[in-house]
């Protein structure tokens, strides 16, 4: 907890951002949850900890007998998803004030020092790739490629940019559950690349959704979000098309058994059909709304699914 006081009372003071005083009360571990992204973090250890589990289960090794293993896995990804998170809140400083849900973290509000953040990003990574280090150097190399393509064709060079900055992003959110796999089997089954596609083609219609809410805020900030440049109809479109994209990735999991076949198919059909319900409302945020809901419930259930089935 030193270290992160170190670096949340490292701060400048909020007039010299430009900023209102009225910046909410918060301890040192709050503002140290927000830097790292915490959700995201969760999120993707929950990919992660499946492609573990599975490689696991398809290679019979045991998962008590391997702790270790799973320890070192789980903290590894961990600190380099969260070192990556804080090191694109340092580098979106500039861009976060502008908009509502960015505002008030600690980069903006003055709370967190922007030269420390970017040093613990950098120690966090570091931390991460060392316990990874652990486990094979597959699951480094991958880690660290995710790492890099989420600083810099993603955040750095994509972001501002073009419109396909959401699809340039998908690539290192679908890494996690080919770290987990590789921390067990170096020699990547068609299962890990199955698992990759599915994060990789979940992500931009859960994002597109979240970008239609935010709308003005991303013109505000100047983001060539799709729907900022393209507007709500187009936006739409493409968000059924990586929904349509999912529908053949359960096919390729056989292993998984028909009851897996099964719901996959009806939480990629269910989500078409929200869409389609949604829009009655004849309200397009309300129509966002729901969809990006429901991304977030299709995500949870498909990945914990998997390993329940194999427990069965």
């Amino acid at each position: 907890m030193s270290n992160t006081r170190a670096v949340i009372d490292g701060g400048i003071d909020n007039n010299d951002q430009g900023l209102d005083n009225k910046v909410p009360k918060s301890t040192a571990w709050k503002d140290f949850l927000s830097l790292i992204k915490i959700g995201i973090v969760n999120s993707n250890l929950i990919t992660t900890f499946t492609g573990l589990w599975l490689a696991l289960h398809f290679s019979s090794k045991g998962f008590f007998s391997n702790l270790d293993l799973v320890f070192y896995t789980l903290i590894g990804s961990g600190l380099i998803i969260a070192g990556s998170c804080a090191l694109n809140n340092y580098i979106d400083r500039d861009i976060d004030p502008l908009m509502e849900r960015t505002k008030r973290r600690p980069t903006v509000t003055g709370k967190a020092n922007p030269t420390k953040v970017a040093a613990m990003s950098l120690l966090l990574i570091i931390a991460g790739t060392l316990f990874l280090m652990m486990t094979t150097m597959t699951a480094v190399v991958i880690g660290l490629i995710g790492v890099f393509s989420y600083i810099v064709p993603y955040t750095i060079w994509s972001k501002r940019r073009y419109v396909s900055n959401t699809v340039i992003g998908s690539f290192s959110g679908a890494v996690p559950p080919l770290i987990g796999w590789a921390a067990v089997d170096a020699n990547l089954d068609v299962i890990a690349w199955v698992l990759f596609l599915i994060m990789f083609f979940w992500q931009p219609p859960h994002f597109y959704a979240l970008a239609m809410r935010r709308v003005e805020e991303y013109r505000s900030a100047g983001v060539p979000m799709l729907p900022v440049i393209k507007g709500f109809k187009t936006t739409k479109r493409h968000i059924y098309f990586w929904i349509a994209a999912l529908l053949p990735l359960p096919f390729f999991l056989p292993e998984l058994g028909m009851p897996f076949l099964v719901l996959a198919t009806l939480l990629n059909i269910g989500w078409i059909a929200t869409g389609i319900y949604a829009r009655k409302f004849k309200d397009d945020i309300k129509w966002a709304t729901l969809m990006f809901v429901y991304s977030l419930q299709y995500l949870t259930i498909m990945f914990v699914a998997m390993v329940i089935i194999t427990l069965l």
